[in-house]
């Protein structure tokens, strides 16, 4: 029974990583910012905000934003039953 536990855990911890991106201007860019929101209770009802004009000085020069749940992110909140739950957001500006 033990044997088949640790799998099953990382099986479901890496099937929970995602990543969401919204391409503005392009497709390639370096980037500006990245930054590890924190949330609780899986994020119900709780928002975070990134300025992306200001990381890249200008909105005309914001090329992607994504956001994402790694490997890292998914082990947290699994650990914690999703009380903490983080995500990452990024912001890639024009080079």
């Amino acid at each position: 029974m033990k044997k088949i536990i640790l799998p099953l855990i990382l099986v479901a911890t890496l099937a929970a990583c995602s990543t969401q991106t919204a391409y503005i201007n392009g497709q390639t860019g370096k980037l500006g910012k990245e930054d590890m929101q924190t949330f609780f209770v899986s994020g119900l009802g709780q928002t975070q905000t990134i300025d992306a004009a200001a990381v890249c000085g200008g909105a005309n020069k914001v090329v992607k934003v994504e956001r994402q749940t790694s490997f890292l992110n998914g082990l947290l909140g699994m650990l914690t039953s999703g009380i903490y739950t983080p995500y990452d957001a990024k912001v890639y500006c024009a080079n």
